[in-house]
């Protein structure tokens, strides 16, 4: 029979960096959470629900995230975990208190020395400024999407020129103008504007003739 932590170890082996297997375990021991690696979702990478029927909070993280994307993603939603335990429901979702520990929990994976050179330099480096979420760093986010896999002919959408034609799930557009951190956008088909995060791995069209 499994104990828990050979069961966890036997799941997580999948999906995190070996070396860090162990840190994410301890602290599914620690504190007690549903835990559910889910299909992707296109608006979040992974999440944090107190109040749900069965009473036990709940972390999901998306399958198909690269090793580096799926550690970094646990240890944001088990910061929030941690600081609804310790500072209650009222407490900001990204306050001091959730910057405090999250940054807590990512140092150690620093230190350890077992992430490629440029994860760990955009690591640390996101963490002079806490953003929201590894996501919304930028600089963090175009380094961890380095490792993606599955993306064979696919560049960023930042990485190619105003008025370029490209296809992002199977719907073609034209490329505008960066407002902010997305690009102003605009579906051939329909004329429709659509705003598409910078760093969307699109399929580039380009004239042959």
């Amino acid at each position: 029979m499994k104990t828990k932590r050979s069961f966890y170890e036997s799941i997580l082996t999948k999906y995190l960096p070996i070396e860090y297997v162990d840190m994410v375990v301890a602290l599914l021991l620690v504190h007690p959470v549903i835990f559910k690696v889910v299909k992707p979702r296109k608006t979040k990478l992974g999440d944090f629900r107190a109040n749900i029927k069965n009473k036990k909070p709940q972390i999901t993280v998306n399958g198909n995230l690269n090793q580096y994307s799926f550690l970094i993603t646990t240890l944001h939603e088990f910061a929030h975990l941690i600081n609804f335990k310790v500072n209650g429901p009222y407490v900001g979702s990204h306050g001091k208190e959730w910057k405090k520990i999250y940054s807590e929990l990512i140092l150690p994976v620093i230190e350890l020395k077992k992430l490629p050179l440029d994860v760990e330099t955009a690591l640390l480096n996101s963490l002079i400024k806490v953003k929201a979420s590894s996501c919304s760093d930028v600089n963090l986010n175009r380094t961890l999407i380095k490792y993606d896999e599955g993306q064979k002919n696919h560049v960023t959408l930042e990485t190619i020129n105003k008025n370029s034609i490209f296809v992002l799930n199977g719907i073609t557009f034209r490329k505008g103008n960066l407002r902010r951190t997305r690009y102003y956008c605009v579906e051939l088909k329909s004329n429709k504007p659509y705003l598409v995060n910078r760093l969307a791995h699109v399929k580039e069209i380009k004239d042959e003739g």
